[in-house]
């Protein structure tokens, strides 16, 4: 499958790891230009690009950039994404760590994940935004193997939604169907969910958990 990542930090870098060792064609990019992603490339046979290039024909595109940096994004950044494409959102609001005061979602009240999506004119999938960085290289379980973590997704549009669970299956975890994008403040940060590294059934009960007042820790 022809997958862009937009994003190399920590997230992005190991997506693209995983996801050329499972023989998807990646194409991966970031704020400073391919010429920065030479190694990265040459490692795992990704084609590093310009940031307007890396959704071109992708069936599923990953957004893994600081929240604060999402409108800094190029118009028109997916449009030449394949029809329907999916497109993971793996953002968090850190308002006081990095990100400043975002007022679509301390006035708005507006999930992280919604007002991305405002921000790319195209409906996003949440996914991977609380899992640890190095999980995603060292926990993958075969399925049905009782050590198998499980993922939050959440997002309005189901076909794509099974599409990114599908893909996520691939990588070796499991996922729980966590809502549509306005539930997903139950997997933003500072939730019991955020960061588990547990099994299904435990991160059913985790979102279930989840209280709607964002933490002190985590308002602008």
């Amino acid at each position: 499958m022809k997958i862009g990542i937009i994003g190399a930090g920590n997230i992005g870098g190991n997506l693209t790891r995983r996801l050329t060792a499972l023989g998807h064609d990646v194409s991966v990019a970031n704020s400073r230009g391919p010429e920065t992603l030479k190694e990265l490339a040459e490692k795992t046979g990704a084609r590093a690009v310009p940031a307007t290039e890396a959704a071109r024909g992708a069936r599923v595109v990953v957004v893994t950039v600081p929240l604060k940096r999402v409108p800094d994004l190029a118009s028109g950044l997916l449009d030449g994404a394949a029809e329907g494409a999916a497109v993971i959102d793996t953002g968090n609001y850190y308002p006081q760590q990095r990100d400043g005061r975002i007022a679509g979602i301390e006035d708005e009240g507006l999930t992280e994940s919604r007002w991305t999506e405002r921000h790319l004119g195209h409906p996003v999938i949440k996914a991977f935004n609380g899992t640890y960085a190095q999980d995603i290289l060292e926990r993958p379980r075969p399925a049905g193997d009782p050590g198998r973590m499980a993922l939050p997704v959440a997002g309005d549009d189901e076909a794509a939604k099974q599409v990114v669970r599908d893909l996520i299956d691939e990588l070796g975890f499991d996922t729980v169907d966590a809502g549509g994008i306005d539930d997903s403040w139950r997997q933003q940060p500072g939730t019991p969910v955020y960061g588990l590294q547990a099994g299904a059934e435990a991160v059913r009960k985790a979102l279930s958990e989840a209280s709607r007042e964002r933490p002190a820790d985590f308002r602008g």
